[in-house]
């Protein structure tokens, strides 16, 4: 490639910037991987353990609410400490217990891995998050949050591509240790990612500003906003495997574990794009009509995409742009929520907002699992897309930061 024919946007970004992006995006990936093999091996796991849909979908609640808790002590230890330090002790804290989940007896054995791989979850993407914001130049920044939140997609097929290979030949307590090798990430992070400079000029954190004028308004709503698109994402990413290979008779798409996972990654390879292209355009046409865009999106094919039932090739053709539409949004908050608060409580703000939004939404996977109970998977899903629209309504209440200067 010549000199000419490199974006123009690309040649001005830095190694240490593209350092920082390559350790925060690694660690979202492997993140999502960990979290996900729980998803693709639940079919598996649900005769092991004995427990029923809502039941399932309880296991995942429990692990949302310590993502929310992780998250938002994360966020707080990122402003004291570092971001660079906290990212290492959170991708530590998932890798290794994903790990004990491989070493699992009984379902209390196994909420309580699933409750710590959560606390590392929440927190690696406020450390990330917060890292990548402060070091990218503005103009870039809904890029590099989009290529960073993509991360999530890669995690999710890598997840399929591991389970595909690994639970039939050698059974899921293998497939969960797997998911201990995100550890040896760490060694990059130390060495090659350093502390931003805007972080190491802050003042002392006064966490409690985020609840006062003239921030607690902007607090109140950005937290409504997560709230309402985890309730929607949640309830739908828990339980695509589980449509996809739950029987016909019972709402699903009748799939093999092998089959669900083939169909899958042509979905996250459309929410692969979708973070991405999110980004540009964020940068280009502002945060808020990106959003609304996709949200809308979202909320018109999820319900189309749960009738499907046993039409593979219609589920194989729509598949992108439920990922494309139904996760892309995300690569919005690392962006927006940076720009709206300052340096000294940014971390604490961003883990905060995210992650309480991110503890209620883990109402959504039991919810989804409950309906399923009752009327099929495929049915249950509709129930998201009244969360997509509330988030669409909900980002009006937000100021437009497209372009906003970290240092003001």
């Amino acid at each position: 490639m010549t000199p000419s024919s490199i974006p123009a946007w690309y040649r001005h970004i830095t190694r240490v910037q593209w350092n920082t992006l390559i350790a925060a995006g690694a660690g979202y990936m492997l993140d999502g991987m960990d979290v996900m093999l729980y998803a693709f091996a639940l079919t598996t796991l649900k005769p092991v353990f004995g427990f029923d849909n809502a039941q399932a979908g309880t296991l995942q609640s429990f692990m949302l609410v310590a993502s929310a808790a992780g998250g938002t002590l994360a966020g707080m230890a990122a402003d004291r400490i570092g971001r660079t330090r906290t990212l290492t002790i959170t991708i530590l804290i998932y890798s290794l217990a994903s790990a004990g989940t491989a070493t699992a007896r009984t379902f209390a054995e196994l909420l309580a891995w699933r409750t710590l791989i959560g606390l590392g979850l929440g927190g690696e993407w406020s450390a990330g998050a917060v890292l990548v914001a402060e070091t990218w130049p503005s103009e870039h920044r809904g890029k590099a949050m989009g290529l960073m939140q993509s991360g999530w997609a890669l995690g999710y097929i890598t997840a399929a591509l591991v389970t595909a290979a690994v639970l039939p030949r050698w059974g899921w307590r293998w497939l969960f240790a797997v998911g201990s090798l995100p550890a040896l990430l760490t060694f990059f992070v130390r060495r090659k990612v350093p502390e931003p400079a805007i972080w190491q000029r802050q003042t002392r954190p006064a966490w409690g500003g985020i609840f006062r004028p003239p921030l607690a308004r902007i607090t109140a709503v950005a937290t409504a906003l997560t709230t309402a698109v985890l309730l929607g994402y949640w309830g739908l990413f828990t339980w695509l495997p589980g449509f996809l290979s739950t029987p016909v008779e019972r709402g699903g798409a009748g799939m093999s574990i092998v089959q669900s996972s083939a169909w899958i990654i042509p979905v996250q390879a459309g929410a692969f794009f979708g973070y991405v292209s999110f980004g540009f355009i964020a940068d280009r046409v502002g945060r808020r009509p990106a959003f609304v865009l996709y949200m809308l999106a979202a909320a018109t094919l999820v319900p189309v995409y749960g009738r499907m039932g046993q039409n593979q090739a219609a589920l194989l053709a729509l598949g992108p742009a439920v990922g494309f539409f139904g996760s892309g949004y995300f690569s919005l908050f690392g962006a927006m929520l940076a720009e709206l608060y300052p340096t000294s409580i940014r971390g604490a703000a961003q883990g905060f907002t995210y992650n309480a939004g991110r503890a209620v939404s883990a109402f959504s996977p039991y919810l989804v699992g409950a309906l399923a109970d009752r009327g099929g998977l495929g049915s249950a899903l509709a129930v998201t897309s009244a969360f997509f629209l509330a988030g669409a309504a909900l980002i009006q209440f937000l100021p437009e930061t497209r372009g906003r200067d970290l240092l003001q």
